[in-house]
């Protein structure tokens, strides 16, 4: 099924058009996108893929999820970091919660998949980019960590915490039939403030400006998740939950820092061996 499909059928191509740049229908989809994410860094299209698409790409992760990679340590901080012992113990950085869902690595979708095959798909990489009002994106060049599946079993929860990323891409497989649900706090930080005063009271339980999203299979979601914290609540339903995460930059080159990245996917590669001064940043906030 997933080799049958080309990229475009993959897409319900009669409401999003993406790969005409003409049609009136892809710009105002780009509008809506745009003006969302002005709002508070969060957009969604709704039921973005077709049928038969939404069902190869979510056999692919089924196929795979067996092989997904839970890490040992099952606390972290905001900045899937390691804690910093010159801070006091309810400083950010010193408050670790529990993290337990797995990720299938990038590694494991061949050229052929309709997952990857879609990723480097140059039409949605530019309709991307244009609904994030950006002149050009880039492939994220970590080759562990730049298109994964974020499983979550029942019981299993990723809890808040910032994205490497400036913005991130996904696209719901399948969502969790209790539980399991993304919520975000709207540009907690900036690039040039960490602002760990708001970070510590959505940690010491503030929900005042956390928003909560409902999202459905087939929904392709915007995130800036390099400034919002958010999370994915614990999933108390008998069905794991599948999101598809794509993830692009605004210059190339761009890879994980190696202790994140063997952190949360097990393995890093000669890539990830390159000094860490030397990797590409966007900003000096911490991962």
């Amino acid at each position: 099924m997933a080799q049958s499909l080309s990229c475009r059928e993959i897409i319900d191509q009669s409401n999003y058009p993406i790969d005409e740049v003409d049609n009136p229908k892809r710009q105002e989809v780009i509008e809506q996108v745009r003006a969302q994410l002005a709002v508070d860094g969060c957009a969604v299209v709704r039921n973005f893929f077709s049928e038969e698409g939404l069902n190869a790409l979510l056999d692919e992760a089924n196929e795979r999820k067996p092989d997904a990679y839970y890490s040992p340590k099952k606390d972290c901080n905001v900045y899937l970091g390691s804690p910093d012992e010159s801070q006091s113990k309810e400083h950010p950085r010193n408050i670790f919660m529990p993290r337990t869902n797995g990720f299938v690595r990038a590694d494991t979708f061949d050229e052929e998949s309709a997952s990857r095959r879609l990723y480097y798909w140059e039409p949605l990489k530019q309709f991307l980019a244009d609904c994030l009002d950006k002149p050009e994106l880039f492939i994220y060049e970590d080759p562990i960590s730049n298109m994964i599946v974020n499983v979550g079993k029942k019981g299993q929860r990723f809890n808040w915490h910032f994205d490497t990323n400036e913005f991130t891409i996904t696209m719901l497989l399948k969502p969790a039939v209790k539980g399991g649900n993304f919520e975000y706090v709207p540009s907690l930080r900036t690039p040039q403030d960490e602002c760990y005063d708001e970070v510590k009271k959505v940690l010491d339980g503030d929900r005042s400006r956390v928003k909560r999203l409902e999202l459905n299979a087939g929904d392709l979601q915007f995130f800036l998740g390099r400034f919002s914290l958010h999370q994915v609540t614990e999933n108390l339903g008998d069905e794991d939950r599948l999101l598809l995460i794509m993830s692009f930059t605004e210059q190339p080159g761009v890879i994980g820092s190696m202790y994140r990245v063997k952190d949360l996917y097990g393995k890093v590669t000669a890539a990830h061996l390159v000094n860490e001064e030397s990797l590409i940043r966007a900003d000096g906030l911490l991962d």
